[in-house]
């Protein structure tokens, strides 16, 4: 039986790993190992990191909400059992927006839930 060379399939392999830990300072970019370590912690970093910017963002509306509803004499918890009471179906990211960019609109909105 023939001896397998396996140098054209590792070449291949390394230089998809370099391609991807392009931009990495050092050696990061440049060797194989300190490159697969760079970009195996990349990767796990993401993977969090998608699961944070959840996060995050949610903690964000909450905070604009809360300003918005303060404006109008209301705290954030009176005002979300307010708009659960009243039956209004809006999420916090719409409450937010709405609370950034038309505050006309979330002032009534306020009243609503405040009303019931």
């Amino acid at each position: 039986m023939a001896r397998v060379k396996r140098g054209v399939t590792a070449h291949r392999r390394h230089k998809r790993l370099l391609q991807a830990a392009e931009g990495r300072k050092g050696t990061r970019s440049r060797l194989i190992k300190p490159a697969r370590e760079a970009l195996m912690h990349a990767l796990a970093y993401a993977t969090r990191d998608r699961k944070q910017r959840k996060r995050q963002l949610r903690q964000l509306w909450i905070i604009r909400i809360n300003a918005g509803a303060r404006q109008h004499g209301v705290t954030y918890g009176q005002f979300i059992a307010g708009l659960k009471k009243a039956d209004i179906a809006l999420d916090r990211k719409i409450l937010a927006d709405l609370a950034v960019r038309d505050a006309g609109a979330f002032g009534r909105i306020v009243e609503i839930a405040r009303g019931a």
